[in-house]
């Protein structure tokens, strides 16, 4: 079967989907309370920054499995991140036009 073969050819098939979903559906909770803030009128209080910043944790747990699949430092991550980010905004803030009209090559 496919998850086998790539097993075999190294990749940590199991640990990436626990982290792929996991990093999906905690998303989602910390996305529901900022919604339930916005359209619901949720106050914005000391109990609700906590509710999110729990749930950021469970994201950056599935976040750090994903990290471990891949057998890469979180801090590489980050670095890879900046580098791509400073290629696309040279001037060191967004803009709309780079973000809308890419490179061929940024992904």
């Amino acid at each position: 079967d496919r998850i086998g073969e790539l097993d075999r050819e190294g990749a940590n098939i199991e640990r990436l989907l626990t982290a792929g979903v996991g990093i999906n559906a905690e998303g989602g909770e910390f996305l529901e309370i900022i919604k339930k803030m916005v359209f619901q009128g949720k106050p914005w209080n000391e109990d609700n920054r906590e509710h999110l910043i729990i749930e950021l944790g469970d994201i950056m747990w599935y976040v750090a499995q994903a990290t471990q699949a891949l057998d890469i430092r979180m801090e590489d991550v980050l670095d890879t991140n900046i580098r791509k980010l400073s290629k696309r905004y040279p001037d060191g803030t967004f803009d709309a036009y780079f973000s809308e009209n890419r490179a061929a090559n940024d992904r």
